[in-house]
């Protein structure tokens, strides 16, 4: 396939709208991993939840159970429910108001909600501020990729996305560096760990006076002049007329759709509302939010010592971070579909071989071997490591690159509150899965990881290289699946 190209230098101003707009992604990262180990603290759970700490204490009568409580996942779950609500009313922002007031708005409630939770004294509060960082999330995981989609050439439009899911990463990881190094303040470590939530919303906020608009969303809304100066803004070049005229051309197509959402019914519009939906569901029953969210939880439960839990949960992180740079550099050269399926590959083998041993050999209230338990953070590491350079970001860039101009906020939203849900329904019940599946839970992420696998190679186009606004002729009427449809 020959990757067209955009006329365009990469120019300091350009990287600084990429990395600012990324924060957005950092704010999502810094929560999935803050919450696992804010989760784990004897401090938090005293204030909280006693029942579990007790039940913690007695860590003996089972191993899979210590952690099983529908109000402690709900203070993870919350957030994600939250968003899945928020992320519509985004996608109207985006459309009403521009990409660029939308992240504004992401990052004052969500400096909100660290406000709150690092100050509550009571379960209302807390969750309180979890709906509103889940607002934030909403808002921010809604526009962070299109902006990022929009701004990037076609060129690099894939690794340009991907710093989203890269700024993800960076965030749990930091999470779990400040997890580790508030653990021991007591009794506040876990106020602080989720204070410091305001940090990265608070850069996005800066950002977003820094930064311009895209070029489609201000044609959009009538402001071709600017529309036309940011472009040539963020492509460094003065020659920008042709693709200029796409723009205009994909905007004035947009304007006969007068309902976007009503417009996803439409046959045409099925293969990408079908194909972004499934790539959110099946992005989180690969299992990795399971594993990112309660890391420490997973890790102690495995008999590694607090201090010792945080420290493998760190390591993971460091690998997701490390793993997401790799696919920034590959994906425009691979493609998305051969990153997805040697992915599941991967992942399947390290699923497989993480419930053979666990299934083995650790029991309800015993302890794992430390060798075994080391092949397992290992085989964990290998697990993200697959994840982080395929499903993870390619679950975000192909449902921002797949739908034409004049669904693509609306039909991006029902990705974005798919992912929501299916994130608040593991979040919610990992942990009682844990309990009652035990290590066979890890065969249940394997059976769909097989599934994934097998939809990947039949119902997945290839877009590397097409321009967004061609998806339609060029991905969809020659895909031997949906071309019937068109």
């Amino acid at each position: 396939m020959t990757v067209e190209k955009n006329n365009s230098k990469i120019t300091f101003y350009v990287l600084s709208c990429w990395i600012l707009a990324a924060f957005g992604g950092l704010m999502f990262g810094y929560d999935i991993g803050i919450s696992g180990g804010v989760s784990g603290m004897d401090d938090f759970l005293i204030e909280f939840f006693p029942n579990v700490h007790e039940r913690k204490k007695h860590a003996k009568e089972n191993n899979y159970c210590k952690y099983d409580d529908q109000l402690l996942q709900l203070f993870t779950s919350s957030l994600y429910l939250a968003a899945l609500v928020a992320s519509f009313f985004a996608s109207k922002a985006a459309t009403k108001l521009g990409r660029r007031i939308t992240m504004l708005m992401a990052s004052v409630v969500f400096i909100a909600g660290a406000v709150l939770s690092a100050l509550a004294t009571n379960k209302v509060m807390l969750i309180f501020g979890r709906i509103l960082f889940g607002i934030g999330v909403g808002f921010g995981n809604e526009t962070v990729p299109l902006f990022l989609t929009e701004v990037a050439p076609i060129q690099h439009r894939g690794a340009v996305n991907i710093l989203f899911q890269l700024f993800v990463t960076i965030g749990i990881f930091i999470a779990n560096l400040v997890n580790y190094a508030t653990s021991t303040k007591h009794p506040n470590g876990w106020r602080m760990s989720l204070g410091f939530a305001a940090f990265p919303s608070g850069v996005l906020f800066l950002g977003c006076f820094v930064i311009t608009d895209t070029p489609t969303s201000l044609v959009a809304r009538g402001k071709e002049e600017k529309g036309k100066a940011a472009l040539k803004k963020i492509r460094g070049v003065s020659d920008i007329d042709a693709e200029f005229q796409e723009i205009l051309a994909a905007v004035e197509q947009s304007k006969q759709v007068k309902h976007a959402f009503r417009n996803l019914t439409e046959p045409a519009s099925i293969p990408p509302l079908v194909i972004a939906m499934l790539l959110q569901v099946f992005q989180q029953f690969t299992g990795i939010n399971a594993i990112m969210f309660y890391a420490p939880v997973l890790f102690q439960t495995m008999g590694f010592k607090a201090s010792s839990s945080l420290l493998s949960a760190i390591m993971s992180g460091l690998v997701n971070v490390i793993s997401t740079c790799v696919s920034i550099y590959v994906v425009d050269k691979v493609g998305r579909k051969k990153l997805l399926i040697q992915a599941c590959c991967q992942m399947l083998i390290s699923q497989v071989a993480i419930g053979c041993i666990l299934a083995k050999n650790l029991s309800v209230t015993g302890t794992l071997d430390k060798k075994l338990a080391i092949v397992v953070v290992l085989l964990v590491c290998t697990y993200v490591m697959s994840f982080a350079w395929s499903w993870g970001p390619l679950g975000w860039l192909i449902p921002s690159e797949t739908f034409p101009l004049e669904t693509r906020t609306a039909g991006f939203a029902f990705a974005v509150s798919t992912n929501m849900l299916f994130t608040a329904v593991i979040a919610q019940a990992f942990l009682t899965m844990l309990c009652k599946m035990q290590a066979y839970t890890f065969f249940f992420f394997s059976g769909w990881i097989f599934i994934m696998g097998l939809f990947a190679i039949f119902f997945l186009p290839e877009t590397k290289g097409i321009p967004i606004d061609a998806m339609v002729e060029r991905a969809w009427k020659k895909h031997p699946v949906w071309k019937k449809l068109f």
